[in-house]
């Protein structure tokens, strides 16, 4: 059995770590236990089938399925992996053992690899599913209202067609690792009952077999920061800036399309007001943490965005008539408008004198989390470093600067030669083609332009052949054309074929990204004729969907297709893996 190594610098106290010390080692010789006693482990003797799914947005939910797949090939299973836009809902039913690992993006929503298979899952021609078994294990964030609903759909959607249950779904705020390996750890004995033998079709679950990084998001990597740039203008009204982080000797690769996760820290500033507000010292212990109060607001805990316990405890002693009529009427989009660009300290302020002590303030917040980037760079083009484009985010309510908590400690905090943790997210669902001859179109307007700038890089590297095709955009092309001079290098090296641009202020009409696809449809969708992929990348809320209805527009118009076949047309799409997105 191998030794339990715990890293020095992982953020545990001594008894945290004994505690997960024997944690591990429990479970190291609960899978060797089963192992020994399971002889279908053996290479020779039939295996178990045992279907995987995933619905994923930005990869934690495949990084997941894929996990379970590698504690299934020890317990005697064939693991098949797959995402749910490739499951074809007549072979679901005929299959008996399943697990479902699905993450809900936005506000409720199915991830886009999800999407065509809860259309046809939830269609009147779905089959009856009595053979099936199955579970589901739900990622969501509980700072949104519609917590883990995707996977509370295709929970109870499944169990309406006749599907059993196997084990109860578990739904995994942020912090979704230990759920997830206790779910997975119910799950194999549960589904070992009832998964018929494997007739040798392919096992896809190979990645799960490659070795994993040792750096993750309890136990990042400190890099040291090689450049901190502003690219945009001085005049702009936003600010972006370029990160190169030293990736020398980590042992860490990644992707062009990965995203690198950087753990913030929280604004002083901020974190010296809350604690005035509260009456309180920096030193005073807090004894949750076994750490003095500063250390707890600056390091562990989020103080910008107000989770929903503080609101509500906010509410109870604030008293305050506008939030409290808003939350008795249950209006949430009088709630969200009311708390837009208020941090914490602001609903602290809606009440008189001191509201909580230390440690009941600390106890309504949520854990500091990790703000993830798409990188810009290409591993190929870039040695042992890895780059990021971000925006400070940076606003004013009530006189007072507020500031996002990841960008704006990137931008004020870091400089040259400090030492930051990061770790390596993949988004193996966002990759350039695989067929370097096929062209790609991309969109992405403002910091949308990060994996775009790896794309390319990664396209020149390898000496793929295929066309390439940006739109970009932003306010001011004096002030907003990010990387202007690395683009123009490209076009000139025929790298881009084809760059469209959209400043939407230097006119009195406004044009955006998809007003340009728009003017060039025709060619567009010749593009896409000719096999080519279609990406966007940037703020989901608006731009995003507007580049998706433009894209069905001009498939419309252009195939001469009915609404059906525009439809028909686009879920082919993303079925072929031709339409991706990265958008948040």
């Amino acid at each position: 059995m191998n030794p339990i190594f715990i890293p020095d610098n992982a953020p545990f106290n001594e008894d945290q770590k004994a505690w997960l010390r024997g944690f591990l080692a429990g479970a190291q010789a609960h899978a060797a236990m089963l192992a020994a006693q399971n002889p279908a482990s053996d290479n020779d003797a039939p295996k178990k089938e045992l279907n995987i799914f995933f619905g994923t947005q930005t990869g934690n939910a495949e990084t997941v399925a894929l996990d379970a797949a590698s504690i299934a090939k020890t317990q005697g299973f064939a693991p098949v992996v797959a995402g749910l836009d490739d499951v074809a809902i007549e072979d679901l039913a005929k299959m008996q053992a399943v697990l479902i690992v699905i993450s809900t993006y936005g506000e409720g929503e199915m991830p886009d690899n999800a999407q065509i298979f809860w259309d046809e899952l939830t269609a009147s021609t779905a089959p009856r599913m009595e053979q099936l078994n199955f579970g589901v294990l739900a990622l969501g964030d509980t700072s949104y209202d519609e917590f883990c609903h995707a996977g509370k759909l295709i929970d109870t959607r499944l169990e309406q067609l006749g599907a059993k249950r196997m084990l109860a779904r578990v739904d995994c705020d942020v912090d979704f690792e230990d759920l997830a390996a206790t779910w997975i750890a119910d799950a194999m004995p549960l589904a070992s009952e009832v998964a018929g033998v494997s007739e040798g079709g392919a096992d896809t679950a190979a990645p799960a077999t490659q070795e994993k990084s040792k750096w993750s998001r309890k136990n990042p990597y400190h890099s040291a920061v090689i450049e901190n740039r502003l690219l945009s203008g001085k005049s702009s009204a936003k600010e972006i800036r370029h990160f190169s982080f030293d990736l020398a000797g980590s042992e860490m690769t990644y992707e062009a399309g990965d995203a690198l996760g950087v753990i913030p820290t929280n604004d002083e500033e901020l974190v010296d007001a809350i604690i005035a507000k509260l009456g309180a010292n920096d030193d005073q212990p807090i004894a949750k943490f076994d750490a003095p109060l500063k250390e707890v607001l600056q390091t562990k805990l989020e103080i910008m965005t107000p989770s929903k316990d503080m609101v509500m405890a906010i509410n109870e002693r604030a008293k305050d008539e506008e939030l409290t009529t808003i939350l008795s009427n249950g209006d949430k989009d009088a709630l969200e408008n009311f708390l837009w660009g208020r941090d914490t300290l602001d609903l602290l302020d809606l009440g008189d004198g001191q509201l909580f002590t230390a440690e009941e303030f600390v106890d309504q917040l949520k854990p500091l989390q990790h703000r993830a980037y798409s990188i810009s760079s290409s591993p190929k083009a870039h040695n042992d470093e890895v780059h990021l484009t971000v925006a400070a985010v940076r606003w004013a309510y009530e006189g007072r600067e507020h500031k996002g908590v990841c960008s704006t400690f990137l931008a004020d905090v870091t400089k040259e030669g400090d030492e930051l943790p990061i770790f390596m997210s993949p988004n193996r669902s966002f990759r350039i083609p695989s067929d370097n001859d096929v062209p790609m179109i991309m969109v992405g307007p403002g910091t949308g332009i990060a994996p775009f700038r790896a794309f390319l890089e990664e396209r020149r590297e390898i000496g793929a052949n295929g066309k390439n095709w940006l739109f970009f955009g932003d306010q001011h092309r004096a002030e907003d054309f990010i990387y202007e001079d690395e683009i123009g290098q490209m076009s000139n090296d025929g790298i881009l074929n084809r760059l469209d641009l959209a400043f939407s202020r230097d006119q009195s009409e406004k044009i955006y990204v998809q007003s340009r696809m728009l003017e060039n449809g025709k060619e567009l969708f010749a593009w896409l004729e000719e096999g080519g992929y279609f990406y966007v990348c940037g703020d989901a809320t608006r731009m995003a969907k507007d580049v998706d209805e433009m894209l069905r527009r001009i498939i419309q118009e252009q195939g001469g297709f009915s609404d059906e076949a525009a439809d028909g047309y686009m879920s082919k799409l993303k079925k072929e893996k031709r339409y991706l997105r990265d958008v948040y």
